[in-house]
């Protein structure tokens, strides 16, 4: 049995203790998070979130890519979302390579040079600060509330980047 059918299973067990839930299309709390895709991040018991109380926006690093700026659009205009948490990690694996030379490698590889940001940072709280200021310049996105955060893997603490 593959992991993708294990998975499967327990989704069966799954539906049968979560029987019908009529929950808005909207998030409660009016939030929305950027935050990295990395498997130890989990957002909804560190920050005490339940489901259907805000989007969660994942991507490797956390980016303020064009699809995180389209997804944060489409949040606050279609869904009603107002305050916007960026939060990045400790030990991230985009603070573990160099970005030309990783470019380079998959040239060579595939025969295509990537057209997008790797996203390869070597400061944390500087790269907040950078995605904050991203999302803040953006057209597309209400910066009444954007606030950066740093999670710790190791010790679950989140501290915010000022």
């Amino acid at each position: 049995m593959s992991v993708i059918d294990e998975l499967v299973a327990h989704n069966r067990a799954y539906v049968d203790r979560h029987g019908h839930r009529d929950m808005p299309t909207s998030p409660q709390l009016h939030l929305a998070v950027l935050t990295c895709m990395d498997s130890r991040l989990d957002l909804f018991g560190a920050l005490g979130l339940n489901l259907g109380e805000a989007h969660l926006i994942r991507n490797a690093g956390g980016l303020a890519s064009d699809d995180a700026i389209r997804s944060l659009l489409l949040s606050q205009r279609l869904l009603g979302t107002r305050d916007v948490m960026v939060v990045h990690h400790t030990r991230c694996g985009l603070e573990a390579f160099e970005e030309l030379a990783l470019a380079d490698e998959v040239e060579v590889s595939v025969g295509v040079r990537p057209t997008f940001r790797l996203g390869a940072y070597h400061d944390v709280d500087e790269d907040v600060r950078s995605t904050v200021s991203t999302l803040r310049m953006s057209p597309f996105v209400d910066t009444t509330e954007i606030r950066g955060f740093v999670f710790n893997v190791d010790d679950g603490d989140l501290r915010e980047v000022v």
